[in-house]
């Protein structure tokens, strides 16, 4: 999939064009940060691949996840529900900086550990019950690049894709979540791997 070069990567260019805000900082950590933050989040987190309920299917999420955040704030979707971790230094490093970034703030976050390019995550919208209305998503992406992709719901030939860099930031608000979805489809030239962490919160 190529990426959409119409996309201007600007702090207050919103990337969609209908239905939704979507704002990319694709420098938003040094490199001496990336090189860090990746290494402490990889050895540090436990990871673990858990199994989700997809059309009445249980299938094995192709990646590793985790759920870290504020105590009580339980994370439950496709079948299975997450009790989260405490937050790390690393984690708590990273949010701070997105927080004074965007002017949100967060209480939980879910991380994905993308191994390599077999690893990717399926079209859907962050719209459970449980992050109230217009929920605000913030991602932040170490590691290799990867491809990201929205698709309108009501009219899916809009579609919009961009690369996830490593340090970046994608702010995901307004109503977002309930025209558009996202994924991370699989890349069989990418051989490296990418840590995501989605923030948002917990109501």
């Amino acid at each position: 999939m190529e990426i959409n070069s119409n996309i201007k990567y600007s702090p207050g260019n919103n990337l969609l064009p209908v239905d939704g805000e979507a704002y990319f900082y694709p420098n938003e950590f040094s490199a001496t940060e990336r090189h860090e933050l990746f290494f402490g989040l990889q050895t540090k987190v436990e990871w673990r691949q858990e199994p989700i309920k997809i059309m009445g299917r249980e299938i094995m999420q192709p990646r590793l996840t985790a759920w870290h955040g504020d105590a009580g704030k339980s994370y439950r979707y496709s079948g299975i529900t997450m009790d989260p971790a405490p937050w790390t230094p690393e984690l708590l490093i990273i949010r701070e900086r997105i927080q004074e970034v965007s002017g949100q703030t967060f209480n939980s976050v879910l991380l994905n550990f993308y191994r390599n390019g077999q690893d990717s995550m399926g079209w859907h919208r962050d719209n459970e019950k449980s992050l109230g209305a217009d929920p605000v998503i913030g991602s932040v992406s170490f590691g290799t690049s990867r491809t990201f992709q929205f698709k309108h719901r009501e009219q899916p030939e809009l579609q919009e894709s961009i690369s996830l860099t490593d340090g970046s930031f994608l702010l995901m608000k307004g109503s977002t979540q309930h025209h558009w979805y996202h994924r991370i489809p699989k890349e069989t030239k990418v051989s490296g791997g990418r840590i995501n962490l989605t923030f948002r919160t917990i109501i």
